[in-house]
């Protein structure tokens, strides 16, 4: 099969074999190629060592010059090129203690995770498969290079990076691999939080965030996301559920679209109910509290694991309020808004839709016509322009001081106030009105 290779990805290969050189583009872009996907960048391997790779080209960067990385820059943008190379031994389970370089390309391919990412590609050649890779594209399969149990032992990470690929491209690990992964899930812990967020966020924006449930059944989330264990081993015996409260979260991530903060909020709503389960004398669950629990809780997952405090702030807010009752008129929808914030409130509605997706069928309908109301008498007051926010008031501080009121805490309070009026009535947000109907100061 033909790969196109893109035009500075093919200048490079031939720069380098005019030198005499072998060269390659290897690993993901090749694997995307053969998938039909456009890869998100290009490797090239050589046989070059780097500093006959930096004397070919007139950019270059040092990127990882110990393990015969260099950067070659081309119009603006980076190429990564690396010597072929044998790994020594991996004493933290995460970095070679030395690399090797070697002219064979197969030994190369042979240190590499995954069968599809051990295929090289250049237009001479043609594709350069030793461990049956495309084979393996074919048959939906995730498969270690060689041994499975030598390949985890090298790299912890690589037991995210197959639950991560599997949920990327819709395929089954197969059962050497998973095997091993269960064996050394422990081995995780050697591994940074900053490392495991990344593979996690990858493995939910994915098109399978539910697979995320192959990690549980490999141990991978004991360790990573204990969590996630809790809610799958906690039922939800009510008549608006169908599954446990893991399921119920793993078909909400399907529900919700591709965004970081909707599945790490759809994956951490729920996280509150092992924690505030009831079970009624009719053995009815219920789990009252969950939702202000389950924020603390998300809040103290999402900083363990090293996310940006932004993204906490936000999964945090909507896990909170994810399960409130908004009547479905117009200053219910506003004062819900002014509260949850006018960023978050549309992503809330989303959450709460997602949420009812992955619910039982007991009154679906009257459940989806409700929020189908929310939605419409939000986009009303969004067409209306009413005010939801102190920014949006017609007066300020400033004009309030100038009608006479002194500085200090109560201004905050008097203009807190008229926002819950114009809530209420949002055509008295005019600047005469409000002025001319200060609350008085108790």
């Amino acid at each position: 099969m033909k790969i196109q290779l893109p035009g500075d990805v093919t200048y490079i290969i031939h720069c380098l074999q005019a030198a005499g050189h072998e060269a390659y583009a290897v690993g993901g872009c090749v694997r995307d190629s053969l998938l039909l996907r456009t890869p998100d960048d290009w490797d090239i391997t050589t046989s070059a060592r780097p500093e006959e790779t930096k004397a070919l080209f007139g950019r270059t960067v040092d990127t990882g010059i110990q393990h015969g990385t260099v950067t070659v820059m081309l119009h603006k943008k980076g190429y990564e090129v690396t010597t072929y190379r044998v790994d020594g031994e991996y004493e933290d389970g995460r970095h070679p203690n030395e690399v090797t370089f070697t002219s064979n390309l197969v030994e190369d391919l042979k240190r590499r995770d995954f069968t599809i990412n051990a295929m090289a590609y250049n237009e001479e050649e043609g594709l350069v498969d030793a461990f049956g890779g495309r084979e393996d594209l074919e048959k939906g399969i995730i498969r270690c290079v060689g041994d499975a149990d030598e390949r985890f032992t090298e790299d912890a990470l690589r037991i995210m990076r197959a639950v991560r690929f599997s949920a990327q491209l819709g395929f089954a690990i197969e059962e050497k691999t998973k095997a091993a992964i269960c064996g050394h899930a422990e081995n995780l812990r050697k591994v940074s939080a900053e490392r495991i967020q990344v593979e996690l966020t990858k493995l939910l924006v994915s098109p399978h965030p539910e697979f995320l449930k192959y990690a549980w059944e490999t141990g991978i989330t004991a360790v990573i996301l204990p969590e996630f264990n809790r809610m799958m081993e906690t039922p939800q015996r009510n008549p608006h559920h169908s599954w446990n409260v893991g399921e119920h979260t793993l078909r909400a991530m399907q529900a919700v679209r591709s965004d970081k903060v909707l599945r790490l909020t759809m994956l951490l709503h729920d996280c509150g109910k092992p924690g505030n389960a009831f079970t009624d004398e009719a053995g009815v669950d219920y789990f009252h509290g969950h939702a202000a629990a389950g924020s603390r809780m998300a809040r103290g997952i999402l900083k363990r694991l090293r996310y940006d405090n932004d993204t906490i702030d936000k999964v945090t807010e909507l896990v909170y309020w994810h399960d409130c009752e908004i009547l479905p008129e117009l200053r219910a929808v506003r004062r819900a808004a002014s509260k949850v914030g006018t960023v978050l409130f549309p992503l809330l509605l989303e959450v709460k839709r997602a949420d009812l997706a992955a619910q039982s069928d007991y009154q679906r309908a009257e459940k989806a016509e409700w929020l189908d109301r929310l939605d419409s008498l939000y986009e009303q007051i969004q067409r209306q322009g009413d005010c939801l926010t102190l920014k949006d008031l017609a007066v300020t501080g400033r004009d309030l001081m100038a009608a006479g009121m002194k500085p200090g805490p109560g201004l905050g309070r008097t203009l807190s106030s008229l926002l819950q009026l114009v809530l209420e009535e949002p055509e008295k947000n005019t600047k005469e009105y409000l002025l001319a109907n200060l609350p008085k100061e108790t």
